[in-house]
C-alpha cells in the first residue's frame, strides 16, 4: 500500500493508495466508524458495482450500511441534490462526531463533503473515490462544492476528509472514456510542475490506460504526492501555489458551462482542451516556444483526449466563452488570474491577461480546424 500524508497542522490524514480497499472498508476506516449503522452517499452505477462489497465488508465488522443513492452524472452536484443528502443525513441521525462515506466520482465526493461540511456545522467525512480523475484530483484537498446557475463550483467550502481511500480495483470497471478523463488530471501534475513526470506519462501513458498495475499506481501515487504537497503549502488558495492546480480548468470551465455541464464535453475532456489552450494561449503572450505547445499538444492527443475546440460545435463566438470566465470564483478584484506557461513543468499565475484578448484567441480557436 502507498500512504500519503496530507500535512495540515492538527488536521492530518492519510490518502491510502492499493487495490481491495473496498472489500476492506470497514478495517481501513477503523475507528472512524463509531456506531453500528454507516451512512454512504453513491450513485446508482457505483452502487450497483460496488454496493455489496462494501455493505458485505460493513457486515463482517457488525455495521449496517445505509445507502443515499442519487442518480448518475452532473445533475446531483445542484441545490436539489444538497437538500436531498442534508435531509437524509439529518433523518439518518448522523452527529459531529460521525463520518459519512462518499462513494463515488468527483460530482459523489464534492456533493458530500459539501453536506458534511453544512450538516450540524461540520461532521465528519471519508473519501472512496471511485474515478481516476477522483483519485489523484478531487477526492484530496478539501474542495467541496455544487454547480449553480452562475457556474460550476460557485457555492461550496474549503473541508478536509478524515481519510481518502482510492481503490485501484474500482477503476476496472470504468468506461474508456472515463479513465482518459481521469488521465487529464495525471498529465496535468506533470505539465504544470515536474518535466521529468510529464516526460514518464507521454512514454507511459498507454500502459496506464491498459490498467497496468504497476504503471497505473506509479501514475496514482505520484500524482497524490504532488497534490498533498501543494495542499500543505496551500489549503485555501491565498498563496498561489494551490492556485497553480487550475491549470486548463478557467478556459475548461468555459467550454463545460457553454455545454451546459453535460455527457457531451466531461469534466476531464475540458481540462484537457483548456491545458492544450493554455499553452497556446501562452504561446501567443510569447511565454513559451510554439515547439513546447505542440508538445504538450501532441501528449493530449496520444491519449485519445481531444484538442481542438472547433470540433466541439458550440454555435458560440469568443466573446460568449470569455463571458463564461467571468463568473470564475478566482475572479479577484474585478480581475481574472490565469494559469499559464513558461515552459514544459513550469506553471505560473498571469494576473495581467487581456479579457479582450483572451475573446479574440478563443475566438481564433473556435474557427480553427
Amino acid at each position: 500500500m502507498a500512504v500519503t500524508q496530507v500535512a495540515l497542522a492538527g488536521r492530518e490524514y492519510d490518502v491510502r493508495v492499493d487495490r481491495g480497499l473496498l472489500a476492506d472498508i470497514a478495517n481501513q476506516c477503523g475507528a472512524l466508524l463509531r456506531k453500528s449503522h454507516v451512512p454512504i452517499i453513491t450513485d446508482a452505477n457505483v452502487h450497483r458495482l460496488w454496493g455489496d462489497t462494501v455493505a458485505a465488508s460493513l457486515a463482517q465488522a457488525g455495521k449496517e450500511a445505509r445507502w443515499l443513492v442519487h442518480p448518475a452524472g452532473e445533475g446531483a452536484k445542484s441545490w436539489d441534490g444538497l437538500a436531498r443528502t442534508t435531509e437524509w443525513l439529518l433523518e439518518e441521525e448522523v452527529e459531529r462526531g460521525d463520518h459519512v462515506i462518499a462513494l463515488g466520482g468527483g460530482v459523489i465526493g464534492d456533493l458530500t463533503g459539501f453536506a458534511a461540511s453544512i450538516t450540524k456545522r461540520g461532521c465528519g467525512f471519508v473519501q472512496v473515490p471511485t474515478t481516476l480523475l477522483a483519485q489523484v484530483d478531487s477526492s484530496v484537498g478539501g474542495k467541496t462544492a455544487i454547480n449553480v446557475s452562475a457556474g460550476k463550483n460557485l457555492v461550496g467550502a474549503f473541508y478536509q476528509p478524515a481519510l481518502v481511500l482510492a481503490d485501484l480495483d474500482a477503476l476496472t470497471t470504468l468506461p474508456e472514456r472515463e479513465l482518459r478523463c481521469g488521465y487529464a488530471e495525471v498529465i496535468k501534475y506533470g505539465i504544470l510542475g515536474d518535466a521529468e513526470f510529464f516526460a514518464w506519462c507521454e512514454t507511459n501513458g498507454p500502459a496506464v490506460l491498459a490498467m497496468d498495475g504497476q504503471a497505473l499506481e506509479y501514475a496514482v501515487t505520484r500524482s497524490v504526492q504532488a497534490k498533498a504537497r501543494i495542499v500543505a503549502e496551500d489549503e485555501r488558495e491565498t498563496s498561489g501555489a494551490r492556485a497553480l492546480l487550475n491549470l486548463g480548468h478557467t478556459f475548461g470551465h468555459a467550454l463545460e458551462a457553454e455545454t451546459g455541464f453535460s455527457d457531451r464535453l466531461l469534466h476531464g475532456e475540458a481540462v484537457a482542451l483548456g491545458m492544450v489552450l493554455a499553452a497556446r494561449y501562452s504561446a501567443r503572450r510569447g511565454f513559451i516556444s510554439d515547439a513546447d505547445s505542440q508538445r504538450l499538444c501532441n501528449a493530449i492527443a496520444a491519449i485519445g483526449l481531444p484538442t481542438e475546440i472547433s470540433r466541439l460545435g458550440l454555435g458560440c463566438d469568443g466573446e460568449n466563452l470569455a463571458s463564461h470566465m467571468l463568473h470564475d470564483k478566482k475572479m479577484d478584484a474585478g480581475t481574472l488570474p490565469f494559469v499559464l506557461l513558461k515552459g514544459v513543468g513550469e506553471a505560473f499565475l498571469d494576473r495581467e491577461t487581456d479579457m479582450v484578448d483572451i475573446a479574440a484567441f478563443m475566438g481564433g480557436q473556435l474557427a480553427s480546424t
